[in-house]
């Protein structure tokens, strides 16, 4: 959350990503620096577990949403 709040904060894209079980932590990380508005994209959890395939599945549902993220 750190970068990216730097990183938008300097006028440069950026998006934080992480699993839906920090959604709230991340809520109130970007709020207390500042940025309660930096985008954000929540992946399904979990992660450690996933096969190849799942995996896979995962990074294409996101896809989109991090392109749209990214440019607005």
């Amino acid at each position: 959350m750190h970068d990216a709040v730097w990183f938008e904060s300097n006028n440069m894209p950026a998006v934080f990503v992480a699993t839906d079980e920090f959604v709230d932590s991340a809520v109130a990380q970007s709020t207390s620096l500042g940025l309660p508005e930096v985008p954000r994209v929540y992946i399904p959890h979990p992660m450690q577990d996933q096969t190849d395939e799942e995996m896979w599945a995962k990074a294409e549902e996101a896809l989109d949403k991090l392109l749209a993220a990214l440019v607005r």
